[in-house]
């Protein structure tokens, strides 16, 4: 669709106006913004809902990045972390061999393991469950989050069992909230183009979430943009997230991630832009009435540009992640992790107030 923009002046006024009085934007509104050249406005608008929502406050968690697995039966056009059994650099971890390298890294006071990784058709799934249980009995005060509703989706296939019964098996084992991936756009005319047929459909992702909500998991929701989707599908995105979080209240944060080019040596023409990435993450900060945070993920944009972004409408800066994977393989420049003490920098360097979180937004440390 193409909204109509006669008075764009008059229109982004008519937005604002919506804005300031708290009222739901609409499809139109959304890609008219989109259309629209006025960055600043629109950051401006964003930034004044999320002030309203968050103060000045920025949030940030200890956490560490995990991955049992690169092996996938998945083909995603945009993945450079899969591998195939067999294939040089393909990995599956024992319990003991995560736990040898967790202890490399460990320290008290972390709060987060964020698990993803390959869907990996040659383990059973009582491997994932022994890897959570294994992970929660070694550290119990470790909120384990872990395996995106497309993981889910492959769990059910691979062991005969429901959503709410995978998902019940992985809780009992020690799950406690699920990472947003797999939806990347939630239009079945993009995933048929990116090769995601066998991946979870836009139905099955969001009736993944719906049922982990319905069983008291609070989760994650992403957006992977900046390829082949129009305005349109971003928008529409959106808005079935807000309507599943109008469903059950169960997204904590949202995180509109950037597709990556290839490698890092890639050019300026093979990057998303900066343009964008701001555009993106303040239409998402108004579009997502319903959903309390937006984040800014220093690995997809950079530090600097995360910055900026918290005057965009973003409230969450990520964590320490100690070493990223899945973007880094796919030539991200950022660093693959940052300490507690830089991201504190990160954020006071832009005039916000850090705060360090536990994975359920419970405030741990204000720094000020």
């Amino acid at each position: 669709m193409k909204s109509a923009i006669s008075n764009p002046e008059l229109r982004m006024a008519e937005i604002a106006e919506k804005v300031e009085h708290g009222e739901r934007l609409t499809l139109e509104d959304g890609v008219f913004l989109y259309e629209s050249d006025d960055l600043l406005t629109i950051g401006q608008l964003a930034g004044k809902v999320n002030l309203r929502k968050n103060g000045k406050k920025v949030y940030f968690v200890d956490n560490m990045s995990l991955y049992f697995t690169n092996v996938c039966e998945e083909h995603c056009a945009f993945c450079h972390f899969r591998r195939d059994e067999g294939q040089p650099g393909a990995y599956t971890l024992t319990p003991e061999e995560m736990f040898a390298y967790i202890d490399k890294h460990y320290h008290p006071g972390m709060r987060e393991f964020h698990i993803t990784g390959g869907h990996n058709p040659n383990v059973p799934f009582q491997y994932y469950v022994d890897c959570i249980r294994g992970l929660k009995q070694r550290y119990p005060d470790v909120t384990i989050k872990a395996h995106t509703a497309a993981e889910i989706e492959f769990f059910s296939r691979l062991s005969g069992l429901s959503y709410k019964e995978v998902l019940q098996t992985l809780i009992d084992a020690g799950l406690g909230t699920m990472p947003g991936g797999g939806a990347e756009i939630l239009s079945e005319r993009y995933r048929k183009k990116m090769h995601l047929v066998d991946k979870a459909s836009t139905d099955q992702w969001l009736e993944v979430h719906r049922t982990a909500h319905k069983l008291g998991l609070k989760t994650h929701a992403t957006m992977l943009f900046g390829s082949i989707e129009t305005f349109e599908e971003r928008i529409r995105h959106l808005m079935y997230l807000r309507e599943l979080q109008d469903e059950t209240g169960g997204f904590m944060v949202f995180i509109p991630n950037s597709v990556q080019p290839a490698n890092v040596d890639a050019g300026l023409k093979r990057r998303v832009s900066a343009y964008d990435n701001l555009r993106t993450i303040a239409i998402s900060r108004l579009m997502l009435d319903n959903i309390q945070h937006v984040k800014a993920y220093f690995i997809n944009l950079g530090t600097q540009l995360t910055q900026i972004a918290f005057a965009f409408g973003a409230s969450d800066a990520h964590g320490t992640i100690i070493q990223e994977r899945i973007s880094h393989s796919a030539g991200a420049t950022s660093p693959e992790g940052l300490t507690r003490d830089e991201l504190v920098y990160l954020i006071q360097g832009a005039g916000r107030i850090a705060v360090e979180r536990d994975t359920f937004y419970n405030e741990i440390k204000v720094y000020e």
